[in-house]
């Protein structure tokens, strides 16, 4: 299983010393390993801080729904780091790769932290995890493409729109379960920092119609995962 400290630097060195083929090979193998449960934290679980924290026992029909947020939480990490390695992978900007690859791997955490509160909840990540990988890994490319500017502006509006996601999440969750709350609440945390950076960078405002886009892709996911 490869070591996540190593995705982003496996990626660099190999466009930029062996053939195209070595870096899809990179790129599966981090996939496989990301979809697999592979994923694994660099900084403590948020969760964790709140073990001792006094709370009700939930009911199955509130354990069940809390189940259905986190899975959607897991995929929308999920969709995050296949985003930011598609974005990564044909920026040709060194300062701008540095920023999405930083995000990638806050995301990472976030990917094992939900990974590790479904567990606990008795649930599983989405089933079509692969799918969305797959989707947004290509959007991520797409966006990459399309420049600089473009690209971070990509990179800002996800997490605009992640925030809010988030934020939703934190008002549905049953009241007495910290440990999802307080990971929620960081990775809102750590969503707002990648928008103020890739603002601070000089993302581009997108139109309307890519907003309006993304909008409508992010809620046919969270509708699926949330069951599925």
């Amino acid at each position: 299983m490869s070591d996540p400290s190593t995705w982003s630097e496996k990626r660099v060195t190999f466009t930029r010393r062996a053939h195209w083929l070595d870096t899809v090979i990179v790129e599966i193998d981090v996939a496989l390993d990301l979809l697999t449960g592979g994923a694994r934290a660099t900084r403590p679980n948020p969760a964790r801080l709140t073990a001792d924290q006094p709370s009700e026992p939930m009911s199955p029909q509130q354990r069940a729904h809390a189940a259905g947020l986190m899975r959607v939480n897991h995929v929308g990490e999920v969709c995050a780091q296949a985003l930011y390695r598609g974005q990564a992978l044909v920026c040709r900007d060194e300062a701008v790769r540095a920023v999405l690859q930083q995000a990638a791997r806050e995301e990472v955490d976030h990917l094992a932290w939900c990974g590790e509160r479904l567990s606990e909840l008795s649930s599983r990540p989405s089933l079509l995890n692969p799918v969305w990988y797959a989707g947004s890994f290509a959007m991520g490319l797409l966006a990459g493409k399309a420049g600089v500017a473009r690209n971070l502006g990509f990179m800002a509006e996800t997490e605009r729109q992640v925030e809010a996601h988030l934020d939703n999440h934190l008002t549905r969750l049953p009241a007495d379960d910290y440990r999802s709350r307080a990971i929620v609440s960081q990775m809102k945390k750590d969503e707002a920092d990648h928008r103020v950076t890739a603002e601070e960078q000089g993302a581009a405002k997108l139109p309307l119609p890519v907003k309006l886009l993304m909008q409508f892709t992010s809620r046919l996911m969270t509708f699926t995962a949330y069951k599925v």
